[in-house]
């Protein structure tokens, strides 16, 4: 029996979902890209799922497109193609915090992907090349326009022109990345951040999410005033006094917890 090319494992209201190539370094071709859109639509409908962690198996976060199929020296599936199987669109609209576990390599359209998750940890190991001037394809899933924004006009077009590696060691220093672990501890951290971020209010935690989403694509003007309606009719129809007490009362507490 075939084994899947995603995995998805369910923790509550947590899902780790891992793409499952590792004999292809998790290389997106049809296959695993159609199955990547059918997990995260799912996970988007699903009312138990409240974040994601997105990784790989064996030594690679995922080495991009499947340039053996794209040349035409393996066949491609047959399933599905073009905007069916578009899942830098679909993570684009993903409406849940996605981690982003990178336990290896991220290379090209897998560093795409990993630009496109809310959060990323990762491995010591794990390492990110943007190969797209190399291999001769325009990236299509929003490198050009993220990478910049992350860390910069200069430093992205180095990596972009050059197709250099760029370690998880400098990616953190470049605040790229929020933070570098041994990789047998990836996962462990991947699953205590999404504890610490499902500790949050539901309904606030989402509109800060779709107002910091929305604000990455506007300007600093359009964003203001997007936040301060949004501000204004969430206190007017979410905001209780009784609630706020108690949720008061557990800041307090988780404040004295962490420091002590």
């Amino acid at each position: 029996m075939t084994e899947p090319v995603v995995l998805v494992e369910k923790d509550g209201p947590v899902a780790l979902v891992t793409m499952n190539r590792p004999q292809a370094l998790n290389a997106l071709n049809k296959a695993l890209r159609a199955a990547l859109v059918t997990t995260f639509q799912t996970l988007a409908a699903d009312p138990e799922t409240e974040v994601v962690i997105f990784t790989g198996a064996g030594r690679a976060f995922t080495a991009g497109l499947d340039l053996k199929e794209l040349g035409g020296e393996t066949a491609a599936s047959t399933e599905a193609d073009g905007e069916k199987i578009d899942i830098g669109a679909v993570l684009h609209a993903f409406p849940k915090p996605i981690i982003g576990a990178i336990n290896g390599f991220a290379i090209t359209g897998g560093f795409e992907l990993a630009l496109l998750c809310d959060l990323l940890l990762c491995a010591e190991e794990a390492a990110f090349a943007d190969t797209h001037a190399r291999v001769g394809v325009v990236p299509g899933w929003g490198l050009s326009q993220r990478l910049p924004r992350l860390i910069g006009l200069p430093r992205a077009k180095e990596l972009s022109l050059t197709g250099n590696f760029l370690s998880a060691q400098q990616a953190y220093a470049w605040g790229m990345v929020n933070r570098v672990v041994p990789k047998d501890e990836l996962l462990s951290a991947a699953k205590a951040l999404a504890k610490d971020i499902l500790t949050t209010e539901p309904t606030t935690r989402q509109a800060v999410l779709t107002l910091m989403d929305a604000g990455w694509e506007d300007t600093l003007e359009g964003g203001l005033a997007r936040e301060k309606a949004w501000s204004q009719r969430h206190m007017a129809e979410q905001v209780k006094a009784d609630a706020v007490a108690e949720r008061r009362r557990g800041i307090m507490d988780r404040g004295r917890e962490q420091t002590g």
